[in-house]
This record gives C-alpha cells, structure tokens and sequence, in this order.
C-alpha cells in the first residue's frame, strides 16, 4: 500500500510538472501551424484586422491561431489594419471593451508583444484619441499618433519602412452620412497635413521596401469594391511616386491580395473576425472569405506572405522579391 501512494505521488507531480510545462510554452507543443515557413534572419510580423467583438465571430478561435503563427515565427510584432473596437470603437481608456476585445482575447504569451493599430471607421464613432492615449497605459498597443512611421533592419543587412496611415478623413462620404461623434471626429484630422508628412517620409527614406498600412483598401474583391474611390483616388498616386512596394489595408472581411501596378502590391487582412463574401474580378492573385491573418517575413530573400486561417491551414503563400 506504501508503494502504490509514493507511485501515485510521483505520477501526479510528473503529470503535474508536464502540465505546467504546456502552459509556459503556451499550449503550443505539438499544435504548430501546418507547413508555415520560418524564414531565418527575417524581420517578422503579423497582421490581423476588423477584430474587435468580444471574442465572437470566430475572433476567439483566429486569436489561438494568431498566437501560435507569432510562437511559431518568433514575431517581432503584430499590425492591426484598423476597426479595432466594433461597433462603436471605445469611449476612454477604461472602456471595458478594452479587456473584452483585446486584453482577454490575445492573451497568450507570445502575443505580448508590441502591437501597431492603426484607426478605422469604426474606431471614429467612439473616441480615436482614447486609442492613442492606451498607449501610454498598455506596454504592448503603440499607436503614437494617427500616422507615423519607423524603420527596421534585418538580421541579414535588409532596410524596410513602416508606414501607418490614417485613412478614414479621406473618404469624403463619411463627412455627410455618419452621425456624431463620428463627423466631429473625422474633422479633426487635418488631411493636407498628412499628405505632406507622407510624402516626405517617403521620399526620405532609401529603405529596400516600403510598407504603407491602412484601415481602406485601394481596389477590393469584396462588396466594398468602388466605395473607397475617395481614398484610392488621393493615395495611389503618392504610392506609385514614393515607391511604395506593398500596401495593407483590412475593412473588407476578407484575405486578398491584388497587384495594382507593375511594383505595387496590395494585401488586404481584416478577417480577424467576422467574414464578408469576394469575387473573381480578374486582378485578383488571391481572395479568400475566411477568418484569419497574414503572416510577414522580410530578409535578403525577399517578403514572404502567408495567409492563415481560423484553424491553422495555411490558405495561400507568395513571395515578392526586389
């Protein structure tokens, strides 16, 4: 009888120390994303968007994915494209959505890291200063300013600019068709001023690659194709003449990825929880309705994207060289 309780003792602290060894390693162990290539000496990063609802809508199930890719990856941070906080963005620094939608959604370990939102048009109908202001309360959501930029350089010698826009000011339609505080907020915004500052971070910089992130897409397969003409129209063109090489935008629910010119790319990933229909326009490379997120990796090899759904498959892959 002694034997068998110092057997059944032993057991349960063996069993007990694999237990706690699963949970330090995030409860990944054995439960790694299927075929997602690490690539070595890269800056690596992920971006999910439209998120923000409490968990539902599969935001939950894409969050375990979205861990695992940044456990997987070793991620250096985590881009979201905007509408952060549905339906109505937050209203302070205390709202409770805070901890509903973000803090007790990605709450694994290798998702503490830095995070970079930008704004969407969801976040205008709370308070959009709320959003930056979190940032001096979280030690992981840094959103400074509504735009701003920084630069990175990669383990093998590779420069890349990161920029982060705020585009809802730019849709002219918001102005007359939302109600308040959505069009005070939107006023805000001194649109000229960031027209300027985005051309000459532009043009400043001798980086490899320039990244632009963005709440609104350029050119869509999905329902909103046509509805963001307004930004589209007052980009593209600093785009094409900053030699930007990859745009990311969310708004559409969706994961796409269309060419717009002979240099510029564009990857849309707001599917971090609800999904809306695309369609075969003919442009697009990829367009996926499924809840999900992309995966970046930039090195001398080139920028890998890897697009990954709810439940760890990888959806498409493609990589963009210089």
């Amino acid at each position: 009888m002694k034997f068998h309780s110092i057997a059944l003792a032993v057991l349960l602290c063996t069993a007990s120390i694999q237990i706690q060894a699963q949970e330090f390693d995030g409860g990944y162990r054995g439960q790694h994303i299927i075929k997602l290539k690490t690539p070595r000496k890269a800056i690596n990063f992920l971006v999910v968007g439209d998120w923000g609802r409490s968990g539902e809508y599969f935001q939950k199930e894409t969050a375990v994915q979205l861990g695992r890719a940044s456990h997987d990856l070793d991620a250096d941070w985590i881009v979201s494209t905007g509408d952060n906080f549905y339906p109505k963005g937050v209203i302070s620094v205390n709202d409770p959505i805070w901890k509903r939608s973000f803090e007790d959604i990605y709450s694994t370990h290798a998702l503490m890291i830095n995070w970079y939102p930008v704004l969407g048009n969801h976040d205008y109908a709370g308070d959009p200063q709320a959003e930056i202001d979190y940032t001096k309360v979280s030690r992981r959501w840094n959103l400074p300013a509504r735009y701003h930029s920084f630069e990175k350089v990669s383990d093998d010698g590779v420069k890349v600019l990161f920029v982060f826009m705020d585009t809802s000011p730019f849709e002219k339609k918001y102005y007359k068709d939302e109600e308040e505080p959505f069009r005070t907020n939107i006023q805000t915004q001194d649109t000229t001023a960031q027209k300027i500052w985005l051309r000459k971070t532009l043009a400043s910089s001798d980086a490899t690659w320039k990244f632009v992130f963005g709440h609104h897409p350029l050119h869509s397969a999905g329902p909103r194709n046509g509805l963001t003409k307004d930004v589209a129209a007052s980009f593209l063109p600093d785009f094409e003449n900053g030699g930007v090489d990859v745009y990311m935008a969310g708004h559409e629910h969706s994961l796409q990825h269309i060419q717009l010119g002979a240099k510029l790319h564009q990857f849309v990933s707001g599917a971090g929880s609800e999904v809306t229909p695309v369609k075969d326009d003919g442009k697009s490379k990829f367009a996926r309705s499924a809840h999900g997120f992309y995966t970046v990796s930039i090195n001398k090899d080139g920028a890998l994207f890897q697009a990954v759904d709810h439940e760890g498959k990888i959806l498409y892959e493609t990589l963009l060289k210089r």
